[in-house]
């Protein structure tokens, strides 16, 4: 396999001369699984662990190795195993808050070109949740693809459609059915040889089972949804990269209950460029949309050129960030107190004697 169908580029080929040692060899991270990683590379794929070097440097969690991650890799004598001394710089970075009350980054994938964000035409719908993944994606760096999976279901999938294009400025937009095909085709020219695409979305969106039509094999298992409230069960329980056989990668990921941010001031900028720029009419330059005199987002709704649920949505997002900000400069704050009281105590001790 050659490196560029994996997606290597000029970008990674500068910055592996920086890190190479002898023997040492390019691979992308596939698949993450207890302590162990799938690397593919030029001469097969790898079942690599972390050298320590890179364990001792780590800091948080997102230092350590994630799927679409480039690595440089040290393969052992005996073959087919390796070790990882350094992860080259991201190109993109998709990630999110983790789940709960802590307060900590999840590397969802690294190094996309493309991100999928798929929803379905039928009770799991929420546009306000399409904004929340289009904030998501535009803060990786990566270009946001939307797909409106199962419009064989719906009777006003054009309408829909829509509705979703008018909140989502830069993004195409696709009305498709994986189980019937149509639209696949459309998804498929994305992806070109080297170029890589992950799916995101809720679980029983059908992910999978757009990725099983694109393979044209089905080796992502998939299930029904409940018939009450067409809520998906979790299928895909670990994020896994996928060569296809026209070329391109994909790349599939669990179906998510809990959305939170993180870090994505530019991203919500983008997804809500619309809304920023009509803030610019406003009459004053701090203006927070919230009945000050001379604001131009009252009139706008009240015209109909913009939706007023659109806007809370905004609003619930940059209080999201700010109550995220606060409480990251606290963990900090707190870890800078754990050190020095350490090593306070370690000077009270003073020097061992032996």
């Amino acid at each position: 396999m050659q490196l560029t169908e994996l997606g290597w580029n000029p970008y990674f080929q500068g910055h592996f001369l920086n890190e190479q040692s002898n023997g040492c060899v390019p691979g992308r991270v596939s698949e993450e699984s207890k302590g162990y990683y799938r690397v593919m590379a030029e001469a097969g794929e790898f079942l690599a662990q972390i050298a320590g070097r890179v364990r001792y440097r780590a800091e948080e969690r997102s230092d350590f190795p994630s799927v679409g991650d480039w690595v440089v890799l040290a393969p052992h004598a005996s073959g087919g195993r390796a070790s990882i001394t350094a992860i080259l710089p991201r190109r993109t970075l998709l990630s999110r808050k983790v789940a709960g009350r802590a307060v900590a980054e999840q590397v969802l994938a690294t190094n996309l070109d493309l991100v999928f964000i798929v929803t379905s035409l039928n009770q799991e719908f929420k546009l306000r949740r399409v904004e929340r993944y289009l904030t998501l994606v535009w803060q990786s760096g990566a270009q946001p693809v939307v797909l409106l999976n199962k419009a064989d279901l719906c009777p006003d999938a054009g309408a829909r459609s829509t509705d979703v294009a008018r909140g989502a400025p830069g993004a195409p937009v696709h009305a498709i059915s994986a189980a019937n095909g149509i639209g696949l085709e459309l998804v498929r020219q994305y992806l070109s040889v080297g170029r890589t695409g992950a799916f995101v979305g809720s679980s029983g969106v059908g992910k999978s089972t757009i990725i099983n039509a694109l393979l044209g094999d089905t080796l992502q298992p998939v299930q029904a949804v409940r018939q009450t409230d067409d809520r998906g069960r979790h299928t895909t329980t670990s994020r896994q990269m996928i060569m296809l056989p026209r070329g391109g990668i994909v790349v599939d990921t669990p179906g998510m209950r809990e959305l939170q941010l993180w870090e994505s001031d530019a991203g919500i900028s983008k997804a809500f460029e619309d809304l920023e720029e009509l803030a610019q009419q406003c009459r004053f330059r701090d203006c927070q949309h919230l009945g000050e005199p001379g604001c131009a987002i009252p009139q706008a709704i009240a015209d109909g050129t913009f939706d007023r649920e659109r806007l809370e949505n905004y609003r619930k997002m940059q209080a999201e960030l700010r109550f995220l900000d606060t409480k990251t400069n606290l963990e900090v704050r707190r870890a800078v107190k754990e050190r020095w009281k350490k090593l306070c105590k370690a000077q009270k001790r003073g020097p061992r004697k032996y």
